[in-house]
């Protein structure tokens, strides 16, 4: 910790370092900048004689601060997840830094993290701390764990097996995600926004090019989109690689085990017995690549808590039926991935298609009567409606074809499922089991009830907490409740 934290520290206040350097510059005085640097130095130093943490049969207690002094306390049934991740500085050093996650939503200062510990300790604390997790009275007679009696090496107890691993041909899939947009656009716009556009535009060479035929302007404006692909392809590729290098999924029966990482590698151990399904994520262009994301539907935890980025759909099956089927003993799970999905009837067909086509006939209506009123209407406004059209229908038709639901019902101890799916440039296959459902919502718009049709709400306490099957004929929408939670329909009103 007298490392890790003043280094990091300065790496934090590089603006503010760069911003004294300049003031002393100017002031002549150089001393303005070793000021501060011992300031901080000095701060981070503060940090190794101020924080203690302990462990006790049934409490993870941590305190920390100088002048503010602050104490977190954490019951030990109360963990849901352990975390941890060591940059190079760290792995350089042995250290790591532990995570809990008790399920519960707080603020970063808040979180409970036990900074630049021997790595040689925590797979001791991540076993105690996640002692609950394996029934009995584990967790009760846990004893106090310390620096002095934790055994270094320790590892859980019983074999894992590994349900998945990361390929490295699965980087190929990472530009078809919007990763690589998020981190070009905000240098683009920087740039832009400090004048780079004007100095560009303004530039002899862009000058001599806008003099010239219109094929010439063409061709550059090709030239950099396929440059922005290259670029935004590149940053996904880099930052896929970064987070998921070498990830790992293991099961011991009662926890789960993600690792990653490149240069900062990460372990995230979740307790299965929090398990309540999972989630197939498929982007447009992912699905049109055959390849798909899994989540893990969890209380206590990330409302989306990825299990396998960007792969293969083959792997993201395999992997959901080890998860929902071996993992939790229940023969259904093939049929949760194979399982052919109900279709919604003629009215949600017309609805895609109306709200697709619906502001395109609204905005030709307004532009023929601004025509028709004398007004001029430039050509290429047509144009777009025009080509605008089959995308438009496309789309409804794809949007329809990704709606669906199925149910599978209770058999042989294993309890209900409800499988909906919807959506098309971001589409989600949910897969979620019936305890897991802890109430329902049957919705209808003034227009979902003129075509006789509502959306039905499965409220849940893991993951995105509310799971959409949408546009079902009405009629339908009581005999779905009724076959997932047998029992718990409340008679609607008038009926």
């Amino acid at each position: 910790m007298l490392l890790v934290h003043p280094v990091t520290e300065l790496i934090r206040f590089i603006p503010v370092l760069i911003a004294t350097l300049v003031a002393g510059a100017r002031a002549d005085n150089p001393l303005w900048s070793l000021t501060v640097v011992a300031v901080i130095v000095a701060i981070a130093l503060t940090r190794w004689f101020t924080t203690t943490y302990r462990i006790t049969g049934d409490q993870v207690e941590l305190r920390t601060g100088l002048i503010q002094r602050k104490r977190l306390s954490v019951p030990r049934n109360r963990v849901r997840s352990v975390d941890v991740e060591a940059d190079l500085l760290h792995r350089a050093l042995g250290l790591a830094v532990l995570s809990i996650g008790t399920g519960q939503h707080v603020d970063k200062r808040e979180q409970f993290k036990l900074d630049s510990l021997d790595a040689k300790l925590v797979p001791q604390l991540r076993t105690a701390l996640l002692a609950h997790t394996r029934g009995g009275t584990e967790a009760a007679d846990a004893p106090a764990i310390t620096p002095e009696t934790a055994k270094p090496g320790a590892t859980p107890d019983g074999p894992a097996v590994e349900i998945a691993r990361w390929q490295p041909d699965w980087v190929r899939y990472a530009p078809l995600s919007l990763t690589g947009f998020a981190i070009v656009a905000p240098v683009v716009g920087l740039a832009f926004q400090y004048g780079f556009a004007q100095i560009f535009l303004k530039s002899g060479t862009v000058q001599d090019v806008g003099h010239r035929s219109a094929g010439v302007i063409a061709g550059v404006i090709a030239l950099l989109v396929v440059l922005l692909v290259v670029v935004v392809s590149v940053a996904a590729c880099a930052r896929y690689l970064m987070t998921w290098f070498g990830l790992q999924v293991l099961d011991d029966g009662k926890t789960l085990t993600i690792r990653h990482g490149l240069f900062t590698t990460r372990q995230t151990t979740l307790d299965l017995a929090r398990l309540r399904g999972a989630t197939v994520n498929e982007p447009l262009l992912l699905r049109l690549a055959r390849a798909a994301e899994l989540e893990a539907i969890m209380t206590g935890t990330s409302p989306r808590q990825k299990i396998l980025p960007q792969a293969p759909r083959t792997a993201v099956h395999a992997t959901l039926a080890h998860l929902l089927g071996t993992a939790r003993a229940q023969p259904p799970a093939p049929a949760l991935v194979t399982v052919p999905l109900r279709p919604h009837g003629p009215a949600a067909h017309r609805r895609r298609y109306t709200r697709a086509l619906g502001p395109l006939a609204a905005a030709a209506v307004v532009l023929a009567a601004i025509s028709l009123a004398g007004g001029h209407i430039p050509t290429w406004l047509w144009i777009v409606l025009v080509v605008a059209v089959p995308f438009a229908v496309a789309l409804a038709w794809d949007r329809y074809r990704g709606l669906g639901h199925a149910v599978l019902p209770a058999a042989d101890g294993n309890p209900a499922w409800l499988i909906t799916r919807s959506g098309c440039l971001d589409r989600d296959r949910d897969c979620l089991e019936a305890p897991g459902v802890i109430g329902w919502t049957v919705r209808q718009t003034f227009f979902q009830r003129r075509a006789g049709v509502a959306t039905v709400v499965a409220a849940s306490a893991a993951g995105k907490k509310r799971y959409h099957v949408i546009d079902l004929p009405l009629a339908q929408a009581w005999q779905l409740i009724e076959a997932v939670t047998p029992g718990q329909l409340g008679v609607p009103a008038g009926r």
